[in-house]
């Protein structure tokens, strides 16, 4: 299955800020975090324009928006 990325901020370090990649059915935001050798952190996922928990199973045409942690004041 193809999900679109987008990555933030500091994330853009791991690739592109756009991009597809492929995934096998029933990948998890984890799997697709981990294809792009993202270290693990708090981070922000968004899918479809929800926040959803690492474990979320992703479906083809899904996108998939990460964020780094962040704080404000």
């Amino acid at each position: 299955m193809q999900v679109k990325i987008k990555l933030f901020v500091s994330l853009r370090q791991f690739g592109p800020d756009e991009q597809i990649i492929e995934l096998p059915d029933n990948a998890t935001i984890d799997d697709a975090i981990n294809s792009l050798n993202i270290p693990k952190t708090a981070l922000l996922r968004i899918v479809n324009g929800e926040h959803r928990p690492a474990i979320h199973q992703l479906k083809d045409g899904d996108e998939l928006a990460l964020f780094p942690p962040i704080a404000g004041g």
